[in-house]
């Protein structure tokens, strides 16, 4: 049993049917992206002072009864409460998927994991399997080819060779291209694929209403069923949002790793608004785990936020608690994934349960194209 699993109580009996995959975008569906289903988890603790909610662990409140309610993503601004506010990642989906060979010939995929190099001036990046008419597949640890100096042949003559690992998938490497990475990518690479997803979909599939600042491997995919429509319907009821950046990695849903370090970025004007905001009660809800791990990077021990840029090693479990965030906007995750103690510390473990065992009672959708999961305080 994995610790996720421990902590939320669903154990390894809980599974999540393959139909229940969203195998393609909600548009493709024939539905809209805020059409998506969107069960809202309600965990009423009673009121607390204001000033000293920050600092506690969400499990150090006692636990009431659970609410559940089953809506759409475009009732958002109607569940929502005038003052509350959005923080959402302005990170744009990079086409991370890379083409190459290895030097006998077989073919691979190259998943690149951070765009910007580390402190060893290298990338992390992750091999994968090509298997003709499907998603790249994971190589267990055991049939990895990966090794310090293998070179890899990337399109138009680059190339990265493998310098040290980082974890049991994933590699430093170092890339020769004859580009600039971004152009580079835009021009040989592909949106980072998993086998659940029926086909290849092009990167503006992946983008999110809010992305401008590229660097992302993955979508920040809980923003993904925001619209025109439903962000001006938020703000004429009242509800503020504001941005903050943090670029993901490579999340394989074959190897359940604990988050690594990913670079973030809180502007001062956003956390201002979060400590005005929060000074007044009202609630800061997080669209997204990539914001809750940024937001709470930049916080202090008392909850307040102050501007911050870098990267960010912070992970988060019900133990450690939340201190800036009081709701989660978020997908379904896989019962095994290091996330769910993320969640679990922002909803508390038996809302957080409850709520995944009526998502597969009631039907909904996983991963990046799916439904979404609204945590709230009340």
């Amino acid at each position: 049993m994995t610790t996720a699993e421990a902590d939320l109580g669903l154990g390894p009996e809980f599974t999540v049917p393959p139909e229940l995959s969203a195998r393609a975008p909600a548009e493709a569906r024939g539905g809209a992206r805020d059409g998506v289903r969107m069960l809202v988890g309600r965990r009423d603790v009673g009121r607390r002072d204001v000033g000293r909610r920050a600092a506690a662990p969400r499990d150090a409140a006692p636990e009431a009864e659970a609410r559940t309610e089953h809506r759409r993503f475009s009732d958002l601004p109607e569940v929502l409460r005038p003052g509350d506010l959005l923080v959402v990642n302005n990170s744009a989906t990079l086409p991370a998927a890379l083409p190459g060979r290895l030097p006998d010939g077989t073919p691979v995929a190259l998943h690149l994991s951070s765009a910007q190099p580390d402190g060893l001036g290298t990338h992390l990046v992750e091999l994968r399997r090509v298997e003709p008419g499907r998603a790249a597949a994971y190589y267990p640890p055991e049939e990895t080819p990966a090794r310090p100096g293998l070179r890899i042949s990337l399109p138009a003559g680059g190339a990265a060779e493998l310098t040290a690992s980082f974890t049991a998938r994933l590699w430093h490497a170092e890339l020769a291209l004859p580009a600039p990475l971004l152009p580079y990518l835009a021009q040989h690479g592909r949106a980072i694929r998993y086998g659940y997803v029926d086909r290849e979909w092009p990167i503006e599939a992946y983008q999110t209403a809010f992305a401008t600042v590229p660097g992302s491997s993955e979508m920040p995919s809980a923003a993904r069923p925001f619209t025109a429509d439903t962000v001006a319907r938020l703000a004429g009821r009242g509800v503020l949002l504001a941005p903050v950046t943090l670029h993901t990695g490579v999340a394989s849903p074959e190897a359940h790793e604990a988050p690594y370090a990913e670079r973030f970025h809180v502007p001062a004007a956003t956390a201002r608004l979060v400590g005005h905001v929060r000074s007044g009660g009202g609630r800061v809800i997080a669209v997204g785990t990539t914001v809750v791990r940024a937001l709470e990077s930049a916080a202090a021990p008392d909850g307040t936020v102050q501007e911050a840029d870098g990267w960010t090693e912070l992970v988060i479990t019900p133990e450690r608690g939340v201190r800036a965030v009081d709701g989660l906007l978020t997908g379904w995750h896989e019962p095994r994934a290091s996330h769910l103690l993320m969640l679990a510390a922002v909803a508390g473990r038996p809302l957080l349960a409850d709520c995944y065992r009526e998502a597969v009672q009631h039907r909904y959708l996983w991963h990046e194209f799916g439904d979404v999961n609204l945590l709230l305080p009340n």
